[in-house]
């Protein structure tokens, strides 16, 4: 099968409101994530591992890092025909206002899209975690005959309140759509045709697969494409596919791997404890599909005299002497002495210090770059370039955490995130 055949449009464009405060200074593509990753790297490399390498990531609000992580990391063989081109929202003589949902900012880019032969549009968001071989969703929409195909995850009744679900015929084709039904919204006509779930997963009917999420993953003949955005309608699962199902073909494809939606601060925490067990949901460790990210060139990790248990340190960190359980340690990231981490995010840091940079923050009475001697924290996340302090206690005692924004930190279903930046002063108590 061709790659030009298909072109590979992800979408960033959004606020990230629920991520925030991890959004404060940056897209939600562009968020750190598994130590040493950005989100977006997820499905930039699920792209070029299915052998599609042109790709447009459409970007809007806080998008300088991410235009900066994008152009240090994608750059193709000058030889072939691969980029990853970012697409800003712009200001034109037939519009002066930003995109105003996923389907108006497809529209505003259309014309951007420069590959004459593409007779496909692979459509994807920018904040899911999965490993996707996009050839085989490719061969069911040509199979199937249809004009847009839409991937879908089985669930249970209970996740189905959070996600749209799809109802579909033992053919595949979409009949009913309903975005996030409410806890006690009668969804029964949606359940999981059993026909249809035998041929695809080939697995029985059961509570735990009785409904089928959409992943908003979309494959889109380009005519099609053009034609259901012919209109003013701004967004693609509140507007263009609900009204695609009624006069088109529209057809779901089963996918049966690892999906997660990482939508919210608590869905991102858990995710991040669920990779440091032994037995992690994703396989970071596939040599054959991996996940793409900026080349640091950064030495290994230092780890000295460490109790390290259940937890992954990427390059480039110094570990001294700390006790460190069920947490992720980022690039270039600084843990002093007697110091424990719990269940802890640190993303780390974008530059090292030198010794008179150190020798400057002691005279502006301020921390060092990384966590301090004797400093303990738990069940938080620590976002890049934060300095706290010595005899530091965060997330350990027992006191009334209320959910809210603080002015070096926040708090999001009891979990506390150290802002970008931030500065915790010695003996900190949070």
């Amino acid at each position: 099968m061709k790659t030009t055949k298909m072109i590979a449009v992800i979408l960033g464009g959004g606020k990230g409101t629920r991520l925030y405060p991890l959004t404060k200074d940056r897209s939600k593509p562009a968020v750190p994530f598994a130590g040493k990753y950005r989100l977006v790297d997820i499905p930039i490399s699920n792209c070029i591992n299915s052998g599609y390498n042109v790709i447009y990531l459409l970007t809007q609000f806080n998008s300088a890092s991410l235009h900066h992580h994008i152009s240090k990391t994608y750059t193709f063989d000058s030889f072939g025909d691969g980029f990853v081109e970012l697409l800003a929202a712009e200001q034109t003589p037939q519009s002066s206002s930003w995109y105003q949902g996923t389907a108006d900012a497809v529209r505003k880019n259309l014309k951007h899209f420069s590959s004459p032969n593409a007779e496909y549009c692979l459509l994807l968001s920018g904040d899911q975690l999965y490993r996707m071989d996009f050839n085989d969703m490719l061969a069911h929409h040509i199979k199937t005959g249809a004009e847009i195909t839409i991937a879908g995850k089985t669930i249970s009744r209970a996740e189905a309140t959070g996600l749209g679900v799809i109802g579909a015929s033992s053919t595949s084709r979409i009949t009913k759509f309903v975005e996030k039904p409410s806890p006690d919204a009668d969804i029964s006509d949606l359940r999981t045709n059993e026909k249809f779930l035998k041929a695809s997963l080939n697995q029985e009917l059961n509570e735990k697969n009785e409904y089928i999420a959409s992943m908003g993953i979309y494959i889109f003949n380009m005519k099609t494409l053009y034609e259901v955005l012919d209109n003013d309608k701004d967004d693609f699962g509140k507007e263009i596919i609900p009204d695609s199902i009624k006069n088109r073909h529209v057809s779901c494809y089963l996918f049966d791997g690892f999906w997660e939606d990482i939508g919210t601060i608590k869905a991102f925490y858990n995710l991040h404890q669920s990779l440091v067990s032994i037995d992690p949901p994703f396989n970071f460790y596939d040599e054959k599909n991996p996940i793409y990210t900026h080349r640091r060139f950064l030495p290994a990790t230092k780890i000295n005299m460490c109790n390290f248990v259940s937890s992954l340190a990427a390059e480039g960190s110094i570990i001294t002497n700390a006790s460190v359980h069920n947490s992720i340690i980022g690039v270039r990231m600084v843990v002093e002495k007697y110091s424990s981490l719990d269940g802890v995010y640190c993303m780390g840091a974008n530059w090292y210090e030198t010794k008179q940079d150190k020798q400057a923050n002691r005279e502006n009475g301020i921390p060092n770059l990384g966590i301090g001697e004797n400093t303990h924290i738990a069940r938080a996340i620590v976002d890049m370039n934060a300095r706290i302090g010595d005899n530091c206690r965060i997330g350990v005692d027992p006191i009334d955490r209320k959910d809210g924004d603080y002015e070096n930190y926040s708090i999001r279903d009891g979990i506390i995130v150290i802002h970008k930046g931030a500065v915790i002063p010695n003996g900190t108590v949070i």
